[in-house]
């Protein structure tokens, strides 16, 4: 399972401290049944004798276990790694033990020494995982010599012939290298898919809180703009009116200058401010730098080229501005200049039927595995054996996973390749090598009304204090 960073993506250590007391024991409920009802079953309808004493001792233990549990500890009692191992190390002998007193290898019910490895597998960490699994091998490796054979009430002796035996004790081991290490990696997979998920909720998240609070800034402005007008028109006017040198005068032209003040602090705040009704709709490239924004003073140059297609209209689209798309294609932009060497180009295209945006570097580009796996979240590198350290942390192509998810969200398809692989026009850059990200919209699907024919935007709606 993964290890990641303390930003709110939980390790694997911590999920292994997820596991409830009360689903270990439910579960040996279920295991303590089946017991039960196996050995009921084969001494009764099939005559096999059993030494019921004994496997009324190895089931009596579980039923104890669990009683003690049970009053010890609260149901909702989250287990550390290590009572959880101890928890599946105590189902693995007991069961162990009971199999033993039942033909050991000869009895089928053998296979279910794999359930506590799997589980483990599913829950723990890969060192108890192994430890378990090693216990398992070495219990059925002596279960193969050491047992309480099954007999019939005529004195039959069942057992499986030498090879049958051998080959059931290899599908074992192998059973429990293999499902624990298919187990674990699926787990692992999901893991980091919800990881990866959660993350791109908080940064849409955050992303859609920044546009609220800009917005409210921005309204306040507006809101505050008619007040303190009004206030510094009546201090300059009762300063005029008032003799030089005295208090009231220099009070009323203290008001006059805090009340600028007040202007330029609210026109500072809300430079930002993209809520206004007018700031919902902007032109792709507005939106495009405004997306590229952060990455502006970096020491790379960011080119800007925006030009209809052939057969595109001339007027610039206009598209909706959504957190979505804005942090979309912030991540893809800081990917381009992070890896780049001195220039990223930034190109957009459209036409009546799509809108799209390339997103070009002049760094190393990626490799044919790097292509493949562009899309899955924890990617460690672009170019394997070359890491290039990212400033201020260490890339898991967690922000790419973002990216395409969020754009894919919008309706965007995105590609990866590198740029002499494309057909887009870039001959005219000739320094362009590196990777070639390329997002394309339909059209309709964030593209707005053609401002000649739109409706009036009508008034702000006020925010009531």
């Amino acid at each position: 399972m993964q290890e990641t960073s303390n930003s709110g993506v939980y390790k694997s250590r911590d999920r292994s401290q997820w596991v409830r007391l009360q689903t270990l024991t439910g579960l040996r409920w279920v295991a303590i049944c089946g017991q039960m009802i196996a050995i009921a079953i084969t001494s009764s309808q099939f005559g096999i004798l059993i030494d019921l004493g004994l496997t009324t001792i190895a089931i009596g233990a579980a039923v104890c276990m669990n009683l003690v549990t049970h009053l010890v500890y609260p149901e909702n009692k989250r287990l550390t790694e290590a009572e959880a191992m101890g928890m599946l190390l105590f189902d693995l002998l007991q069961l162990a033990f009971l199999v033993a007193l039942t033909g050991g290898l000869h009895n089928p019910f053998a296979l279910l020494v794999l359930t506590p490895v799997v589980i483990s597998a599913t829950a723990l960490r890969l060192r108890s995982t192994v430890l378990l699994g090693l216990v398992a091998i070495g219990i059925i490796s002596v279960m193969a010599f050491v047992y309480i054979p099954m007999q019939l009430e005529d004195g039959t002796i069942l057992k499986m012939p030498e090879i049958f035996l051998f080959g059931f004790w290899a599908a074992i081991v192998i059973g429990v290298a293999f499902l624990s290490a298919y187990a674990g990696r699926v787990t692992a997979e999901i893991n980091s898919m919800t990881d990866a998920l959660w993350a791109t909720q908080n940064a849409l998240a955050r992303e859609q809180k920044l546009t609220d609070l800009d917005g409210v800034v921005a309204a306040a402005a507006h809101e505050l703009g008619t007040p303190l007008a009004t206030i510094k028109l009546a201090s300059s006017e009762l300063a005029d009116d008032l003799p030089e040198g005295s208090d009231l005068r220099e009070d009323a032209i203290l008001i006059r200058d805090q009340a600028d003040r007040c202007r330029d602090i609210l026109r500072s705040m809300g430079r930002a401010g993209k809520d206004d009704k007018h700031m919902r709709q902007v032109p792709l490239e507005t939106l495009v730098k405004d997306a590229a924004n952060p990455h502006l003073d970096r020491g790379i140059d960011l080119h800007f080229d925006f030009h209809p297609l052939p057969e595109g209209l001339d007027r610039q689209p206009t598209v909706v501005r959504s957190p979505e798309i804005i942090h979309g294609l912030r991540n893809l932009i800081q990917n381009a200049v992070d890896f780049s060497k001195g220039n990223v180009w930034v190109l957009g295209r459209w036409d009546e039927q799509e809108i799209s945006l390339a997103i070009l570097d002049d760094g190393p580009g990626f490799t044919a595995n790097d292509i493949a796996r562009i899309g899955d979240p924890f990617m460690r590198r672009r170019r394997s054996g070359t890491p290039k350290r990212r400033p201020g942390y260490e890339g898991m192509g967690l922000g790419l996973f973002i990216a395409k998810t969020l754009l894919e969200r919008s309706g965007a398809e995105l590609t990866f390749v590198n740029a002499p692989e494309n057909s887009l026009a870039v001959g005219d850059l000739p320094d362009a090598k590196g990777a070639l990200i390329t997002v394309v919209w339909p059209a309709e699907l964030i593209q707005r009304a053609d401002p000649e024919d739109s409706e009036p935007l009508g008034e702000n709606i006020r925010f009531e204090v």
